[in-house]
């Protein structure tokens, strides 16, 4: 059974930390939600919750990380990009200081809380940032790696997770490459480009299109900065027609990257985007939030279909 991001992240937090004195943990009052709790209860000493503060959680990270130390600030999402933003382009942006934000329940995944609680801009808004690299957890197995990657890089980094379980990708012990994507599944009629859950998501739209003939390549775009500008050129050359699929603002998020790539590179094809589609979604159970927003397996298919129409 596939296991829920935040409790991937909180076990892959003690089994890459635990024995490294370098990391430290902040959460903002929420440790119970990101499940940085599982850190706090191991290793208490170098655990540190701020309250309901996120600006100055992640300003706390910055000094951390000035005193030789690998902070991994927590909080939802949408606070983090927003509340947390001036302290993170300070201290993360400008400085340089390899700080680790950790945006827990990204998308809609905080389903019941509303509007005022999905974040659906948070790529858009750390992309934007010099010298941050930002990355969309897909599955448990990525989520791992994602962590252990965050502790070996030095950059300062924006890693996006999910509260809930996503569709087993990666078999243990999978590995990956830092701008690096991963094709999933190849097809020569159609890319589709996706992050987080909507990687399983396409590969099950990808079965229901192979029934219709249509063999669909599924690119899992894990790394949204720096991208795979390789893998979208080879996308566009080769199968003629791209999808991108995010549980994002069709604003500013993958899709808005991978046509930037298209553009510069002269790798003109036809493009569908697949997410919000500028706007914001209320309250309900998260697969029903999915599938009224356009989120699911069957979008991603009549996406792919009006797409190599146009092709």
């Amino acid at each position: 059974m596939a296991k829920e991001i935040r409790d991937a992240y909180g076990e892959a937090l003690v089994k890459y930390g635990k024995n490294d004195d370098r990391i430290v943990v902040l959460d903002a009052d929420v440790c119970g939600s990101t499940k940085s709790c599982i850190f706090r209860d191991a290793c208490p000493h170098r655990f540190f919750n701020v309250g309901i503060a996120e600006a100055n959680m992640t300003a706390m990270a910055g000094g951390f990380a000035a005193s030789g130390k690998i902070p991994f600030a927590n909080t939802f999402a949408v606070f983090l990009t927003s509340i947390g933003l001036i302290s993170a382009r300070a201290f993360g942006s400008y400085s340089g200081l390899p700080i680790k934000l950790m945006g827990a329940y990204s998308g809609l995944s905080d389903a019941f809380d509303g509007p005022s609680h999905h974040a659906i801009e948070d790529i858009a808004i750390m992309r934007s940032l010099a010298n941050f690299k930002v990355y969309v957890a897909g599955d448990a197995v990525q989520t791992d790696w994602l962590v252990k990657h965050a502790i070996d890089d030095c950059s300062p980094m924006y890693i996006r997770l999910s509260r809930n379980a996503f569709q087993d990708i990666y078999a243990p012990g999978e590995t990956f490459t830092d701008g690096k994507a991963k094709v999933v599944r190849d097809g020569k009629d159609v890319a589709v480009i996706a992050c987080g859950a909507l990687v399983g998501y396409a590969l099950d739209a990808a079965d229901i299109l192979a029934k219709e003939g249509i063999e669909t390549r599924v690119i899992d775009m894990f790394c949204i900065k720096p991208i795979d500008r390789a893998a979208v050129v080879d996308a566009a050359r080769q199968c003629g027609a791209i999808v991108t699929a995010e549980e994002h603002n069709v604003i500013g998020g993958l899709g808005g990257a991978v046509c930037e790539v298209l553009c510069q590179e002269n790798a003109v094809c036809p493009v569908t985007f697949v997410g919000m589609d500028d706007l914001h979604a209320e309250c309900g159970p998260y697969n029903s939030l999915m599938q009224k927003y356009g989120l699911d397996a069957n979008a991603i298919a009549a996406a792919v279909r009006k797409t190599i129409a146009n092709k």
